[in-house]
């Protein structure tokens, strides 16, 4: 069944495009969250939205190890710990 098949109602939208859907759903989430955050002067209002987007990275986070264990999802390989220490560099320096 493609995903066309399920805009037209011929059936359920796989596992794997429900997965990426929802991760592209929560990336938008935390995108908006960060810019509200900075932009927030009610320090009440930035503590709520803060929570929220915490809970969303931990429902992100869960999202994507079930997407990468049902092999939906193959992350890069890991930077090994000279390229980390670059990138550190480069971002402190700047």
């Amino acid at each position: 069944m493609t995903h066309q098949n399920f805009a037209q109602g011929g059936g359920t939208l796989p596992d794997k495009a429900m997965v990426n859907d929802a991760l592209g759903s929560i990336k938008a989430s935390l995108t908006t969250y960060a810019n509200v955050i900075s932009e927030c002067s009610n320090p009440n209002l930035r503590q709520t939205i803060q929570q929220i987007r915490n809970a969303d990275e931990a429902s992100q986070y869960e999202l994507y190890k079930l997407a990468q264990a049902k092999g939906f999802y193959q992350p890069a390989t890991m930077a090994d710990d000279s390229e980390v220490q670059q990138v550190k560099s480069q971002l402190s320096s700047g």
